[in-house]
């Protein structure tokens, strides 16, 4: 009996191990910048040697995926542009207002699923919706949005939760590729945007890095974000859709709290209501997913 416990919780234990380290992701990444490894070179480095490593099982699983060529492409570019989008904005900017923007996931979300995928929305979907952009607009300033631009890294940040947005639309509307080639895909999209910025001269390649920061970015691409992607998928293909999703969450509160008490960073009155908003339409977004929620019609492509 004890081990069929321990069983039935090792799948959440390992999502929310997962999670926490991707809420504290921006603590590595921001260590390594500092050792002199600029952020587009520091995720080409990262996300080249990930995709080194899944490179026998996106070929092992070549039979399984080569009639949905285009979706592993879009992946690549979805998917890839999310993670080099999300991990720039968290090297360059505010922890807090980068993962706050960044679960701007509820309105992506249902806007490509209802697009897409046919999917049918409710009326608590709708007020996630109307949460998160109430959220987003009192971050951003509210109506002072009007007046001033905002920041290039906000930006960013809400482009990375878009492409994730489509990203995971991409992943759900075709079933039949393995999760492993999707993911080896979605890395070495990354690692193909991140080299391409660097060929076109948007950042230089690293000249002066102590050999400490070269075994930092090594340990933190097999020890951190490998195990945090792993964690993620595995945690998620063995456990309830709604449990999973309600879990991930953790992310942000894990992000927030950190970067409060480790970075010394601060929230204005009106972040943190931003910020409940958003929590409150990702909370919604999690809670009414039901466990037989598979889309109604898989992406043609």
């Amino acid at each position: 009996m004890q081990l069929q416990n321990y069983k039935h919780y090792t799948p959440t234990m390992v999502l929310i191990g997962a999670s926490v380290l991707w809420g504290l992701s921006w603590m590595p990444l921001k260590n390594i910048h500092s050792s002199g490894i600029d952020g587009i070179a520091l995720i080409f480095f990262a996300y080249g040697l990930l995709s080194l490593t899944l490179v026998p099982f996106i070929l092992r699983g070549y039979m399984q995926w080569r009639e949905h060529k285009k979706a592993m492409l879009l992946i690549a570019l979805f998917g890839g542009g999310a993670n080099l989008a999300f991990n720039y904005a968290l090297i360059n900017g505010e922890v807090i207002r980068v993962m706050v923007l960044f679960y701007l996931l509820p309105v992506w979300g249902v806007a490509g699923g209802r697009i897409f995928l046919k999917e049918h929305i409710d009326k608590w979907r709708y007020l996630g919706v109307f949460l998160a952009i109430s959220g987003a607009f009192i971050i951003l300033g509210g109506f002072e949005i009007f007046n001033t631009s905002p920041s290039w890294i906000d930006l960013i940040a809400l482009a990375s939760g878009f492409f994730f947005a489509m990203n995971n639309l991409l992943f759900r509307g075709v079933q039949k590729v393995p999760v492993s080639s999707k993911l080896g895909s979605m890395f070495f999209g990354c690692f193909a945007l991140a080299a391409t910025l660097l060929v076109l001269g948007v950042e230089a390649l690293p000249s002066e890095v102590t050999q400490s920061g070269w075994n930092s970015l090594l340990m933190y691409t097999f020890l951190w974000l490998l195990l945090a992607n792993m964690g993620s998928q595995w945690g998620v293909t063995h456990m309830q859709a709604g449990r999973s999703s309600i879990i991930i969450i953790l992310e942000l509160i894990t992000a927030v709290i950190s970067a409060l008490l480790v970075a010394n960073e601060s929230m204005t009155l009106y972040e943190g209501i931003g910020a409940l908003l958003i929590m409150t339409a990702a909370f919604i977004e999690a809670f009414r997913t039901q466990d037989d929620d598979v889309p109604q019609t898989e992406m043609k492509f």
